[in-house]
């Protein structure tokens, strides 16, 4: 034998060899040894899994000589192992809190079987019928018990449980946990249906007062002695352990209080019941002591049911309960009171006795009724969203998002709030250095997130910011705020001064290049790489983080810049500086851009261009989001620089995509088609597919409307808009990450092709005329297909060709998707078009989507009219479009609805709408309909129908609806047209209200 060998063995040898686990059977073998199992310390199997053992294999089913399952059978064998679990239970002293918690409930409902069998209360009788003073007393404690049980069981089965995370899926494993899951159910069904009788047994049970006995190990032997006696009046009854009859009182006041709580959800006058129960309860422990008690009451649990029951049956004359900050927050709440709610919250925010999500349910409860109309509730939503930001900033704990929310516009008013509940938060004459720290933190971090410097000033200024924070620490958040600031310009500084900078090895490299990737200071950027260049050379610091993205056409260029440190820097710099244009956070990205266009500029005329190139963006991009919005025209300089880059004629520059598409957008949204038209170079038509296309939109836009002999632009732009959806293109993907597409043949319109595939520039445009041009483009494109079933409408499509020469080599899907697509984004730019809604709706009636459709429809009509006070104009409302809304609300089985539709038409469809009546499974209002007709024709054959059918009801309806003196045919046209257009408008919000 190796050594190695030995040395295992003799390890082996030495570990104490764990004792064999008592199998069940071995119970039934020795009668003693049940007793001297539990009387171990820990015992191996414990009691609970020894009660499943036992009633497990009692009630397991036999199978006879024919193979048939029959029930267990009732022999000595099973009568035994359900006594042993009889008497586990009773080591256990019945304590139904340890049995619930370890036992499932089909178990459970064996186990107090068969206690109640043993305890000699006859199978099937109804425990309400049963008068328990005249029981024994062991007998009367097992009804007691089971009872207790069951309505224990159903509060219990009201509570959400957490689902168990399911192991590998073992079928027989799955089956068993079914048929679990499913005789619990019915266990639980019989229960609540017997929940009233259970109830009253345990009223009836306060009404003894006398003690009770209950089962041990002991006097469940003397039962199995004793078969022959009938009623159990035996040594046996009195032989047990005693419960004294206030313990039995206050265990079951605390089960019905329980129960009486869980139905005060449906019926809050049981509240008043569960108060009396609980405060029972609490009057008994207090008289008799916890400690005495057989059956554990959870304290904190009782204590929690009393603050409930106090607040939601509060009274006048109740002052102890008024006195809590529950009870007055409850009265607040139902009494509107909520000024003083705001008063209580911020009270409690220097005693921290409210819970943090009693807090947060309070606000949720509030931002609910502000939601539902009620816009006075905004303020006081944010100032007890205030004072619980306040409260959780004190106990550690991370900012709401709600706060944030609330706080994206801040005004003086709610600074000053803000600053008067943390003053009144914090007591700084007795608050520990930690509660300082916390609250200055949070005050700081708020001037930092602010960005208008009067509000600054307030905080900065305020009292406890200045008793809070030292003057060192005020100085460096001035200097940081000053650094955020957009009006700093490095471009100011000297090139010297950007390598002047000391550098501090005090750090290590790590927490030196996690400072690197988080800031965003051009001039900390280049301290940090200073001083990791310090500290070695051979690493690469612009591989860092792989958030750090340059386009392949400029990181060709930067990567071959020989300098490590100027590499690094130039890199990192226009990579934060593009993440930060991306998300919008176009002052950060301006200090970057700028400090790089500092640092190229002496060295690389190339990249000197490329930033200035990078910089117009980032100045389209901000005048856009910001400006641009409410309609500013952009500064003549900025448009000058936008021709200035598409005329530039410097050879070997990178240059990106995305910068002509957007310089052409721009041009094309502040209307600049003089320029486009006119006055743009012949060669930069020629060369610049981008300006190909904003010509021929520009002249196209121009045009509108006009006769058809000047439309030859709109055919070209037909022609090339054909050609980018040609099918016999190849995609392929450019150097900057942008797909493109190759044509076989190398001419203008071929660069052009490779450049627009993804139809991005398109998704660049806002101006609405350009927009609705391009839209209507596409719509006739997609009509032109020869499978089309339902064409879609839009503006100017007379304007474009009927045909197209090659149909087969149109890819239809992609024209398809593009227009889904374009109508999406034209309606984030303008909800309210009326044009722009009908196509949407026409796309999804082409796509058998009718309710959807339907909603885009009135939509259509209700921003064009006021919501329908005044008339749709003619030109919205066609008679394509009523009859594509007939046919959503006949295809929606709202047959009402279709035929009141048809009296929109220009000639009252009368087929349709007599035809959709008859109909008698209408998914509609039907007869509540009958008020919005007003053609009388339509109205008589309703009551002809409704007499037909002998329905007395409806007709009668139609009667008073055609007995209205309004639609007399002998009133004069004006008051004819005015009771129609009154029906049509309510009929009409009547459906937005559906529909929306």
């Amino acid at each position: 034998m190796s050594a190695e060998a030995a040395d295992r063995e003799a390890a082996t040898s030495s570990r104490p060899c764990t004792p064999p686990q008592t199998s069940w059977f071995e119970f039934l073998l020795e009668e003693a040894l049940l007793e001297q199992h539990l009387q171990k310390p820990s015992p191996d199997p414990p009691p609970v899994q020894l009660i499943v053992q036992f009633l497990e294999q009692a009630s397991k089913p036999s199978v006879n000589e024919q193979n048939q399952v029959q029930p267990p059978p009732d022999n000595k064998r099973n009568r035994i192992l359900k006594l042993l679990a009889l008497k586990v239970a009773a080591h256990l002293k019945w304590d139904l809190d340890v049995l619930e918690k370890s036992l499932s409930v089909p178990v459970l409902n064996m186990l107090l079987n068969e206690l109640l069998c043993i305890s000699k209360v006859p199978p099937g009788t109804k425990h309400v019928d049963v008068d328990l003073s005249s029981l024994p007393p062991t007998t009367a404690m097992a009804i007691l018990l089971y009872n207790r049980w069951a309505i224990r069981t159903i509060v219990q089965s009201s509570f959400p449980v957490k689902q168990v995370k399911p192991g590998p899926p073992q079928l027989n494993v799955m089956n068993q946990m079914q048929q679990e899951k499913e005789l619990t159910e019915n266990i639980l069904k019989v229960l609540k249906e017997q929940a009233a009788d259970s109830i009253l047994v345990l009223e009836g049970a306060l009404k003894l007062n006398k003690d009770l006995y209950v089962h041990t190990i002991r006097t469940l032997d003397l039962l199995a002695m004793e078969p022959g006696m009938v009623n159990g009046e035996t040594e046996s009854s009195t032989a047990g352990l005693k419960i004294s009859a206030e313990e039995i009182q206050c265990q079951v006041c605390y089960d019905l209080g329980a129960i009486y709580f869980q139905q005060g959800s449906t019926n809050a006058a049981v509240h008043e019941n569960a108060k009396e129960k609980f405060f029972k309860t609490k009057e008994l422990i207090a008289k008799n002591g916890s400690s005495s008690l057989h059956f554990t009451i959870d304290e904190e649990r009782l204590a929690g049911y009393c603050q409930a029951c106090g607040v939601l049956t509060s009274s006048s004359d109740d002052a102890s309960q008024q006195a809590t900050p529950y009870s007055q927050i409850h009265s607040c709440m139902k009494s509107g009171n909520y000024q003083d709610l705001v008063k209580i919250f911020l009270e409690d925010n220097l005693t921290l006795s409210l819970p943090v999500q009693f807090r947060q349910s309070v606000l949720r409860e509030l931002f609910q009724k502000a939601q539902q109309g009620n816009d006075a509730l905004d303020e006081v939503c944010f100032k007890v969203c205030v004072c619980n930001t306040v409260c959780d900033v004190l106990q550690g704990l991370t900012i709401d998002i709600q706060f944030c929310q609330l706080f994206l516009k801040p005004s003086k008013e709610k600074i000053d709030f803000l600053l008067e509940v943390c003053s009144r938060s914090i007591n700084l004459e007795n608050a520990s250095e930690m509660l300082k720290r916390k609250m200055a933190a949070f005050l700081k971090n708020l001037c930092l997130g602010l960005e208008d410097l009067q509000l600054v000033f307030m905080i900065s200024s305020h009292e406890l910011f200045i008793k809070l924070l030292k003057d060192d620490e005020r100085k460096l958040l001035i200097d940081q705020m000053r650094k955020r600031s957009p009006r700093i310009n490095l471009c100011t500084k000297p090139v010297t001064s950007f390598y002047d900078i000391p550098a501090s090895a005090s750090v290590n490299i790590g927490q030196l290049e996690h400072q690197l990737i988080l800031s965003v200071d051009p001039w900390r950027i280049r301290q940090i790489l200073i001083e990791l260049h310090g500290m070695t050379s051979e690493r690469q610091f612009w591989t860092i983080s792989n958030k750090w993205e340059v386009p392949n056409v400029y990181g060709n260029v930067i990567l071959g810049i020989k300098d490590n440190l100027t590499r690094d820097l130039v890199y990192i710099l226009m990579a934060k500086g593009l993440h930060c244009c991306a998300i919008k956070d176009f002052v950060h990205a301006k200090q970057l851009f700028a400090a790089c266009l500092e640092l190229v500029t002496e060295f690389s005329p190339k990249l000197r261009q490329v930033m200035l190139n990078e910089m117009l963006l980032l100045d389209i991009y901000t005048h856009e989001a910001g400006a641009g919005v409410s309609g500013e025209r952009p500064p003549s300089d900025l448009i000058s620089r936008v021709r200035g880059y598409l005329e530039m004629r410097v050879p070997d520059i990178p240059l990106r995509q995305v910068i002509a598409e957007e310089c052409v957008a721009f041009l094309l949204n502040w209307r600049e088609n003089e320029y486009l038209t006119m006055q743009v170079p012949l060669p930069l038509v020629q060369t610049n597919p981008y300006v190909k296309l904003g010509q021929l939109l520009a002249a196209t836009c121009k045009e509108l409307p006009g006769p058809k002999e000047s439309r030859r632009t709109a055919k070209d732009l037909w022609e090339v808009v054909v050609q980018i959806c040609s099918v016999s293109n190849q995609h392929k993907r450019g150097n900057d990450g942008r797909v493109s597409l190759i044509k076989h043949r190398e001419s203008t319109l071929g660069i052009m092709y490779r450049c627009f595939m993804g139809m991005l520039f398109f998704f660049s445009l806002q101006e609405p005329l350009v927009l609705t041009t391009i839209l209507s483009l596409f719509v006739k494109l997609h009509n032109v297909r020869e499978d089309i079933v339902n064409d879609i409408a839009a503006e100017h499509i007379s304007i474009w060709p009927s045909s197209i020469p090659n149909l087969q080599s149109v890819d239809f899907e992609a024209v398809a998707v593009t227009v889904k697509e374009l109508v999406s984004y034209a309606l984030t730019i303008n909800a309210n078009n009326h044009f722009w809604l009908i196509i949407q709706a026409d796309i999804y009636f082409a796509t058998n989507q009718y309710s959807a459709a339907l909603h885009y429809y009135l939509q259509a009509g209700a921003v064009c009219s006021d919501f329908f006070n005044k008339m749709v104009p003619p030109d919205v409302y066609t008679d394509q479009v009523i009859k594509r809304m007939i046919k959503c609300c006949s295809l929606l089985n709202c047959h009402t609805q279709v035929a009141i539709l048809c009296q929109f038409l220009r000639e009252v469809d009368y087929k349709t709408a007599f035809k959709a009546l008859q109909e008698q499974n209408s998914h509609d209002a039907m007869d509540s309909y009958y008020e919005y007709i007003w053609d009388v024709t339509i109205l008589e054959y309703l009551t002809y129908l409704h007499h037909k059918r002998g329905e007395t009801d409806k007709r009668q309806i139609a009667i008073k609806a055609i007995g209205q003196t309004e639609l007399n045919a002998s009133n004069p046209e004006e008051v004819l047209q005015l009771a129609a257009q009154r029906r049509k408008k309510k009929f009409l919000q009547a459906m937005a209200k559906l529909y929306f």
